[in-house]
């Protein structure tokens, strides 16, 4: 895991868990932390991919709400801080770009069990002093990401040297690298009282057509793409962060233009700019 991999090569002692140790809904779980000299958490287990959200919120919910629940009562019974990492949960912007006090609007079964899953974060903060930060990632993407994801999806289509098919190119997206979100998160590490909420993004939007054209240049490739120009249903047109908080209050910002991190994913080296 890129995050345990960053605290380590930090010099942090870090105890694992993960969902072959156990299902985090259940508090016997984490019973394994108790009388241990744990001094911060953080959270990401959880249920993520939305199509299975809509098959079976109820588990979505199990595991995203009651699982965050168990978190929070394990630091309240160590007094210790978290670091809970949610979502997007902002819905179609009434405006761009997006700020942490906009209103949220859960699209999905899985953006609602993290809309859940922060108010008890923040009822923790506020009712048994539980030092929370929740940060809510844009699109990330990086090494050992999911296949079925746009940016990995395109760059197998490239390496593979035929052709380069698409559903839609003209949505959105705010992308992030994912060693710019582990810098994020260890910049929250702490023991700020109540509960503080920041968006993580690269701060500006590509479209998937300037996605592929990133991609291919980057790989020295000029494949034929195919669209179908099928829009999904409810599809958000245009997503990026304001990132200005997390800037002034944790000193992080973004270091890796898109160009920059899929040079990365390719094993290239060099300059590149988006």
């Amino acid at each position: 895991m890129h995050l345990v991999r960053a605290l380590r090569d930090a010099g942090h002692s870090v105890l694992e868990l993960s969902s072959a140790d156990g299902d985090i809904a259940d508090p016997a779980t984490l019973e394994r932390f108790q009388g241990t000299s744990l001094e911060f958490v953080f959270h990401l287990a959880g249920r993520t991919y939305v199509p299975d959200s809509w098959l079976d919120p109820a588990d979505f919910q199990r595991v995203n709400v009651t699982g965050t629940v168990n978190v929070l009562e394990l630091c309240r019974k160590l007094k210790i801080p978290m670091t809970y990492v949610s979502a997007y949960l902002y819905g179609i912007p009434a405006s761009l770009p997006i700020k942490e006090t906009d209103r949220m609007e859960p699209n999905n079964p899985y953006a609602l069990s993290k809309f859940m899953a922060e108010g008890m974060c923040s009822f923790y903060a506020a009712h048994f002093d539980v030092p929370v930060t929740i940060i809510r990632p844009f699109n990330i993407y990086g090494p050992g990401q999911k296949p079925h994801f746009l940016i990995p999806e395109i760059v197998s289509q490239v390496t593979a040297g035929q052709s380069i098919r698409v559903k839609d190119m003209t949505p959105r997206r705010d992308y992030l690298y994912i060693d710019d979100l582990i810098d994020g998160l260890l910049c929250t590490m702490g023991s700020a009282a109540g509960c503080r909420v920041y968006n993580l993004g690269y701060g500006s939007s590509l479209s998937v057509k300037e996605i592929i054209g990133i991609i291919q240049s980057v790989a020295g490739t000029s494949l034929k793409i195919f669209c179908e120009n099928v829009t999904r249903k409810n599809e958000i047109r245009d997503v990026y962060a304001d990132i200005a908080k997390a800037r002034q209050d944790l000193g992080w910002h973004p270091k890796n233009s898109l160009a920059e991190g899929i040079a990365k994913i390719l094993g290239r080296s060099g300059k590149y700019e988006h």
